[in-house]
Parts: structure tokens; sequence; C-alpha cells
């Protein structure tokens, strides 16, 4: 790991010299070791900010699961990917990855803006990117493979394992398809990697899909056994690149048709890896199947469902058996299965059939009292009084009546009604803190940007400085109102909603699902618009903080020394870590507080040369080159 550690600074170190090109005076045209001494001073300076910004990091944000630097091959990718400007990418940025906890989400805003400022008073170059597993993930569910291969190349400045664990999948891939790209139809990660519960111990499981649909030459299980071979020969290259212990990778390999033979066969195996697998490759094989899944269309065969349920069969024999059946089996199912998929919509993952029992009753009658005891214990009856009762043989044909089934079915068919009203309120509910969280984001950041606290105050002042200056189009001060317009409005027909009776007409029904509807739109409508309006400012943010530090910034080139001039409101003279400003003839000592302060108040002023200043520089360098 050490010797990892070491070739990784190195790497880092190379690659940044690529970044930066020293300024030349126009007149003279110096020496390649000149020059190379240059480059070495510029990386040296910025390994030495980035480690300064992984100790601010590590101490301010403990909770980062990752900091990395991504090498200058691979920023260009980036570029494209988040629409950086041509101008911003001709200034050598530095890309900073930074990768934080799934549960900080809502607060991704607010982290984003302080890693930025707090990167900019290190070094104007760095260009910050905070994103969460999922945000990595969903590069993958929309095929974007290059953007995550880009990311996945950055060197590890912090890790708590996301970021090797990927590294290691996205090498391993790559020499897999370098070798024999026509046969690989799909590259997937899954397992604690895929579900964001990795640990810097934990394996990477990764899937391999062979396609055997059109192999002519060889039987198929040659084909699979010959890749295998090959494909297992990579796994300790692949940890060895990626600076990870041994055994780490855990790559299985399956053929298209066998795959598919086990999904059929209902193997929990293969329905677990399409529901949590992530492709890192793939062929429009994988996500078609993902998306299948999710809409439920893929369902075991019946050769599948015989298997599992074989003592089932016997009961179909009489008619006494096929009440037992829908007694057992299809109300078992029936309210079992929307059960666990109001869990998932409440945000929980789905539990198994005794847990579901538990859990509705805890969450939606205890602590939401959102339904009524009665249902819970309609639940409670079928789950596990019936079906455990038939599950552990103390219940037989025989032992249900007509009548018994009568009953029982009316109550499920009644807790499968109160089950569409229940998925109204908690979507309801998910709406009302969807536009809240939407509002307080993008709202709380405008707040910050502008120094004002009030929606009105900060409407006026956006439209004072940013679009009456023509920095932003008017319709970002329109897409504000309308934002607040929804919030006003979920929260009015929250206060307005009237419990419709029973005996309801369908006609008020129907009224009430349109007007469900209607608001579920406005709040999606209200996120994209947010998104673009936080994109926007935070872009807006970055280019000025880099704009004004760019107009008032030389560099002083002595005989003996260098140094950065900045001509503010004072001049300061920056060496190093060393800050001083010139005051009364003198140098004298200075903080990057002020530095910070007076390159922030000046972001909209005219920029402006002190000759006196040039005097007192003269008599402390002697004779010097001044270069913008």
């Amino acid at each position: 790991m050490t010797e990892h550690k070491n070739n990784s600074e190195k790497s880092v170190e190379q690659n940044l010299s690529k970044n930066f090109v020293p300024k030349q005076n126009p007149n003279s045209i110096p020496a390649s070791n000149q020059i190379e001494d240059a480059l070495k001073k510029k990386a040296n300076k910025a390994q030495k900010d980035i480690e300064k910004l992984k100790d601010e990091i590590a101490k301010n944000y403990k909770f980062v699961e990752a900091f990395g630097v991504v090498p200058s091959q691979a920023a260009k990718k980036i570029e494209e990917e988040y629409e950086i400007s041509e101008e911003d990418s001709k200034k050598g940025l530095i890309h900073l990855l930074v990768i934080i906890p799934e549960k900080q989400f809502k607060n991704i805003g607010k982290i984003r803006l302080e890693i930025i400022e707090t990167a900019k008073k290190i070094n104007d170059k760095f260009w910050i990117h905070v994103m969460t597993p999922i945000d990595f993930w969903n590069l993958g569910l929309d095929s974007k493979f290059e953007v995550m291969e880009a990311i996945a190349m950055s060197y590890p400045i912090i890790d708590k394992g996301i970021l090797s664990h990927i590294r290691v999948g996205q090498i391993h891939k790559s020499l897999v398809l370098k070798k024999f790209e026509k046969y690989v139809t799909s590259y997937v990660v899954g397992g604690s990697l895929a579900t964001g519960t990795t640990k810097k111990d934990s394996d990477v499981d990764v899937f391999v899909i062979i396609d055997d649909t059109d192999v002519k030459r060889m039987p198929r299980l040659e084909l699979k056994e010959k890749l295998r071979g090959i494909i297992y020969s990579y796994i300790p290259e692949a940890e060895g690149m990626a600076g990870v212990k041994k055994n780490t990778l855990n790559v299985q390999i399956y053929l298209m048709t066998e795959f598919w033979e086990a999904v059929k066969d209902a193997q929990p195996v293969m329905f677990t890896f399409i529901r949590d697998g992530i492709p890192l490759y793939d062929r429009g094989t994988f996500l078609p199947w993902k998306s299948l899944l999710r809409m439920g269309k893929i369902k075991p065969s019946s050769e599948a469902i015989d298997m599992f349920m074989s003592s089932g069969n016997k009961l179909k024999e009489t008619i006494q058996k096929r009440i037992f059946d829908v007694a057992t089996l299809d109300l078992f199912w029936g309210i079992s299965t929307p059960t666990q998929g109001l869990l998932m919509l409440y945000g929980m993952s789905p539990p198994n059939v005794y847990e579901t029992v538990k859990q509705f009753r805890e969450v939606f009658v205890n602590k939401e009292k959102l339904v009524e005891k009665k249902y819970a214990d309609i639940l409670e009856e079928i789950i596990i009084k019936v079906w455990k009762a038939y599950e552990h043989g103390k219940l037989k044909p025989g032992d249900i009546s007509g009548k018994e089934l009568d009953r029982l079915s009316k109550n499920a068919l009644d807790y499968i009604d109160r089950l569409k009203e229940l998925r109204e309120q908690i979507e309801k509910r998910i709406q009302e803190k969807s536009i809240e969280q939407i509002y307080n984001d993008v709202f709380g950041m405008l707040g910050s940007l502008l120094n004002r606290k009030t929606e009105e105050a900060i409407l006026k002042e956006f439209n004072l400085k940013m679009i009456k200056t023509g920095k932003f189009p008017p319709r970002y001060l329109e897409n504000l109102k309308l934002i607040s317009k929804v919030r006003k409005d979920v929260e009015k027909a929250k206060e307005n909603e009237v419990v419709l009776a029973k005996d309801a007409k369908d006609s008020a029904k129907k009224k009430k699902h349109e007007l469900t509807a209607k608001q579920r739109r406005a709040v999606d409508n209200a996120r994209k618009l947010s998104t673009e309006i936080i994109t926007a400012l935070v872009e807006h943010s970055q280019r000025s903080d880099l704009a004004a530090t760019e107009k008032s910034r030389f560099q002083i080139k002595a005989r003996d020394q260098d140094a950065e001039i900045f001509f503010l409101k004072d001049a300061f003279v920056v060496q190093g870590s060393k800050i001083q400003k010139i005051k009364d003839s003198n140098l004298v000592k200075s903080t990057t507080k002020e530095l910070q302060e007076q390159l922030s108040d000046s972001k909209d002023k005219e920029m402006k040369i002190d000759f006196n200043s040039l005097e007192v520089l003269k008599k402390v360098f002697g004779e010097f080159d001044l270069i913008y």
C-alpha cells in the first residue's frame, strides 16, 4: 500500500504539472531547464494546496467519503459533461472530486458552496465537483460510461473505500473490454458498492454477461470457460493498479442464455442483481432488463412457481382445496405485496412477510396515525393467523368454510381500498416535503449569496443585481416566483383539504385524483427549475471569484526571487504562504482573510496599478519584470 501511495503521489504531481504553463515575458525566451523548473514549482504549489484543502475538508466535513484529483487526461470529458465554458477551461483548471454520503444530499448545495469558498481561498484554479454515490451511479443508469470512467480515474487523497472500489472495477472492465469487447454485453457492479453499504474492507461484486446468442465456432460452455480464465487472470492486475488488497474483486460470469434461464427459475440472486446492479458498460441489454423489472414485467416462469409452491398443487384437486387456495395464497399475496409497495413508497426497504405486519402497524398506525387500527388487525389475521397456520401445517383443507372465506375476502377488499387512500396520503405528504425542500434549497442559497433573508428582499435584490445587470436571463426571476407559488399552492391545498365521506360520489373522488396529479406535475416542474437555477448560481459564483482574482494579479520575476502582487485597495505581495501589503512605503505583515476580503470587494470595480507601490517593490526586489 505504501508503494501505491508513493506512485499515486508521483502521478498526481506529474498530472498537475501538465495543467500549468509559466507565463513568459514576451521579450525573452527562457532556457528549457527554466521552463522545467517553473513547471515543477507550479506542480509543487498545487500539490501543497491540495493537501491544505484536504486538511480543511477532513476537519470540517468528517462525513466526506472521498476526495480526489481528476487527472488532466480525464478533465475534458468532465468539462463536457458539466458544460464548463471554453473560457474557464482554457485557464488550466484543477478538477477536484468530493463524494458525500447520500444522507447529506439535502445539504449538498450548502456543502458545495462552502467547499468552493474554501478552495478559492487556497488556489483559484480549483474547480470543485460535489456528488453523492447515487449521483455517480445515475451516470451508469443514463449510459454515461465515459464520464463514470473519467471520475473513477481520480487520484484518491481521502478515501473511505468507495473511490478505490469504483477504480478497481473500472480498471478491470477496461482490461476485459480491450481483450474481447465483442463478447461482453454487460459489465455490472452489484452488492454493497451499488447499494451504498460498502466499507473499506468490503468486496467489489461484479457480474459479466457474455453474449452467446450467436456463437457458431465452439460450444457455449467452452466459450464461457475460455473467457472465464482470461477475465479472472486480469483480477490481480486490476487490484494492483487500483492499490486495493488482494481478493477485493469478486467476479461472476454468466452466459446470457443461462442467466435468463436463472431469472425464469426465480433465483433470488438474479432478481437482486438486476434490481441493485449498476452498469459500468452495457450494450443495450442490462438497462432494459432493469426497466422491465421495475415495471413488474420480469416474472418467474410457471415452472418456477410450481417448484416453489409445490405444496399448493395438491390444493387444486377439489373444490374444497380451491376455497383453501383463495383463503391462503390469493388473500396472502393480494394484501402482502401491495403493503410492501406502500412501505417502499414511504422510504423503507421491502421487508419479509412477518416484518411487513409489524412495520405496517408501527409506522402507519402508531407513529404516523394515518391508518385505523382495524386494518392492521386485518393484515395480521390474514398473514399471521391464516398464512402462518397454513405454512406450519396447522391449517388444512376443510378447516375454512365458505362463510369464513367470504368474511376474510370482504375484509381483504376493504383493506385494499384503504391502501389506495393511504397511497394518496403518503404521496401528498412526500409532495409537501419535496416542495418545501426545493424552496429552502434555492432561496437559502440566494439568501446567502445576496445577504438577504426574506423572500421579497431576495427577489428584489436578485432582479436588481442579477437580472437587470444581464448576468441572468429574466426567466430565472419568473421561475423563482413560480417555485414560490407552487409551495404556497401546496400549503393552501393542505390547509383546505376536506376528507371525503365514504359514500362520496365517484365524480368527487375523480376530481380529487385530478388535483393530486396536477400538484405532482407542478412540484416536478419546480424541482427541474430549481436545479437549473442552483447550477447557474454555482457556476456564476465560481466565474466571479476566478475573474476577480485574475484581473488584479501580476507576477514579479526578479533575479533571486519570485512573488505575486495583487493591486486592490492596498497592494498585496504573496510569496508562498507569506502575505504582506504595502503601507507607508514599506512591506508589512498581512493575512489571507484581509486579502480575500479585498478580492471580494473588488469584483465589480476597476483595477488600477499603483505606481508608488512599484517603487517600493523596486527597493525590495531590485530590478524585476511585471508579468500579467
